[in-house]
């Protein structure tokens, strides 16, 4: 342990640990804006600068080492004149929109004006005047609002190691942005949108389609349904200022009939079809010699990344669409025929806490029902905007519950918005079939956390599966790279893009850390708990959708509008190549 004095309060903390860390641990105070613990710790904005007795200049907290004896004083004269004059050069070539900026009330820079008083800028000058890129489906980067804090390249870098963004040039023309500056559609970017949940500023944003929907409930030829993921349950409360984990089903529900939708639906009907498609597919290998370890495939970010990176393995990858394509799918087949409605008339609307999801329902793959499946993706933030537009009091709504039959769902349909949640959900229902027994603990615990990756082995009868969980794509890579050597003798791998999962997506309320993703966890499994069924092959509006629509499991219908293919993508800018 070093013992040091900060403010005049005496601290001891482990040896290694950082200025900053241990004026945490003593509920002091120290403004930071590129700090994100454990991803960016690069001391980069300089906001944090804090006095040390003896040393020659200001020290930046964030990754200065404490040592035994050190005296610490963080709000001198000199200090907080310090972190005004950094805040006053980063506002000084930064616009100030903040009344039209998609994150006001909702930014790190905004906020520490606020609390250093800062009334006017001294210094003016030239200003960067770099295009915005919105070439992407999901993820508008506006470089002049960037600070240079690198969040987005850590994140991209260290997390997802998929390095879609790097520093470019130095100085006043220091510039974010993907190798040679390209358009991000051009690169190998899986729009994970994780980039964008870090950000402190709004420099990169969710691509904004709320217009679009309300163009389509304004439209009365329209018939506008909507789906929402699992996890959206336990982040939309988060935008309307309740606390994280907050279980808010029957207000959203309500708050979207509000809003105009004809039928307010649940993917979660759909994660439990997956379940029942994935399982079968699941058995059909290991029965019939198919490529194993067999790969979830229902996270689109996760789906690009190995388009990109490890095509050699695509083989691996479960052929299901994710419950999003599968829903939009069946509403303009199903539904549409059960309804007696056009579905040219039909606009599909899904809610998700996931950026890539614009992307996938843009795929080219997408269109097995005759027409886009799904016509627009809205983030969590998005949806919560919408509410706030309409001037909904979402916490005084009276809850109300999904229509019928698409919004019929069971606990495992519900746990597929956190790590470990498909797999789990996947051998409740495949230990059954398989031995058509009841399971004593449906519970697998060993599927749940944080965990960057997992590994079990689970008996189902007298077949010991061996599986794998992981969430972040640099722990996808780990496995992918085990798979590929030959080393992994898994039987079933479950990956999801984001880290914690999609209560951990590029499109959930902000801010997201570790903590808040905890609390979300505990929420979903929560909502697992109170449902009357928790297992997808006891969900009856599936099985009537067999009985009158698609007939058996892995059945040609089934494959038709369930099942899709994929492409092999270069990891090099298409223009440059």
């Amino acid at each position: 342990m070093i013992n040091l004095t900060i403010d005049n309060k005496n601290v001891a903390i482990e040896e290694g640990a950082t200025i900053l860390e241990a004026a945490k641990k003593m509920n002091i105070h120290i403004p930071t804006l590129c700090y994100l613990k454990e991803i960016n710790v690069i001391g980069a904005c300089r906001i944090c600068m804090v006095e040390v007795v003896g040393a020659k200049t200001l020290i930046p907290a964030c990754v200065a080492p404490v040592s035994e004896g050190m005296v610490v004083n963080t709000h001198t004269p000199a200090v907080i004149q310090a972190r005004k004059l950094v805040l006053e050069l980063i506002l000084s070539d930064h616009p100030m929109e903040c009344l039209t900026c998609i994150r006001n009330q909702n930014c790190e820079l905004q906020d520490l004006a606020e609390e250093f008083g800062i009334r006017e800028v001294r210094f003016e000058g030239a200003r960067t005047t770099y295009p915005i890129d919105d070439s992407s489906p999901a993820i508008v980067r506006d470089p002049r609002k960037c600070v240079l804090c690198r969040r987005c390249i850590s994140v991209c870098t260290n997390t997802q190691t998929v390095q879609a963004l790097t520093a470019e040039n130095r100085g006043f023309d220091s510039l974010v942005a993907p190798a040679f500056n390209q358009k991000l559609v051009n690169m190998e970017c899986v729009q994970c949108g994780q980039c964008s949940l870090v950000c402190p500023t709004g420099a990169i944003v969710e691509h904004d389609d709320t217009n679009k929907v309300w163009a389509a409930l304004a439209d009365p030829t329209k018939h506008v349904v909507v789906q929402t993921a699992p996890a959206t349950r336990v982040q939309i409360g988060e935008t309307i200022g309740a606390g994280p984990g907050t279980i808010a089903t029957g207000q959203m529900v309500a708050g979207l009939r509000s809003l105009g939708f004809d039928k307010v639906f649940d993917t979660d009907f759909t994660a439990d079809l997956t379940i029942i498609e994935e399982g079968n597919e699941l058995l059909s290998r290991l029965n019939n010699g198919g490529v194993l370890p067999m790969i979830t495939s229902c996270s689109p970010g996760w789906i690009k990344f190995i388009e990109h990176f490890y095509p050699d393995l695509l083989p691996h990858l479960s052929t299901c669409k994710s419950p999003q394509q599968m829903f939009g799918a069946l509403v303009k087949t199903y539904y549409a025929q059960k309804e007696g409605i056009d579905p040219k008339d039909i606009f599909s609307v899904s809610i998700m806490p996931c950026t890539a999801k614009k992307y996938e329902c843009q795929r080219p793959e997408m269109f097995s029902s005759g027409y886009q499946d799904v016509d627009v993706v809205l983030t969590t933030r998005e949806l919560g905007r919408m509410f706030k537009q309409a001037g909904l009091d979402m916490v005084n709504l009276p809850e109300e519950e999904y229509d019928a039959p698409l919004g019929i769902s069971t606990g495992a349909g519900e746990i597929f918005g956190a790590s470990g949640g498909v797999m789990e959900a996947a051998l409740r229902t495949v230990y059954e079939v398989v031995t058509g027994k009841e399971l004593e603990d449906i519970n697998f615990t060993a599927c749940r956390g944080l965990t960057g990756s997992k590994e079990a082995t689970v008996n189902v009868g007298d077949l010991p599966v061996s599986v794998a969980i992981a969430n972040g794509l640099g722990n996808a890579r780990e496995l992918l790279e085990k798979v590929r050597a030959g080393e992994a003798g898994y039987h079933f791998i479950e990956i999801m893009t984001c880290p914690g999962g999609c209560i951990g997506g590029g499109g959930s309320p902000i801010p997201t850390n570790t903590e808040i993703r905890l609390k979300r966890i505990e929420a979903v499994y929560t909502v697992d708990e109170r449902m009357a069924l928790r297992k997808s092959h006891e969900n009856p509006a599936v099985k009537e959708l067999y009985a009158e629509f698609l007939e058996k499991p892995l059945g040609h219908k089934s494959h038709e509008l369930l099942h899709t293919h994929y492409t092999k993508r270069s990891n090099y800018p298409e223009e440059i190549c």
